[in-house]
């Protein structure tokens, strides 16, 4: 079975996926309830890093599967 991506492209592409679980593994947490509040659901780690790393994830798959190695 031949791929039309290259090896090194689906590489990318593993680690940009990882990188987007990661993402999003950074912003779950513990929810706030009727009952209760939570106040780390404002934490800078779930409102700012977590999103941060999965966009670059994101950005890092289109990367990923535009590049085209120099001949």
């Amino acid at each position: 079975m031949k791929y039309n991506l290259p090896k090194q492209n689906s590489i990318l592409i593993a680690i940009s996926f990882v990188v987007i679980v990661v993402g999003f593994c950074l912003m779950i947490g513990e929810p706030s309830g009727a009952t209760e509040y939570n106040p780390d659901i404002f934490s800078v780690r779930r409102i700012t890093v977590g999103p941060m790393v999965a966009l670059a994830g994101f950005v890092l798959m289109v990367v990923a599967i535009l590049w085209k190695k120099k001949q």
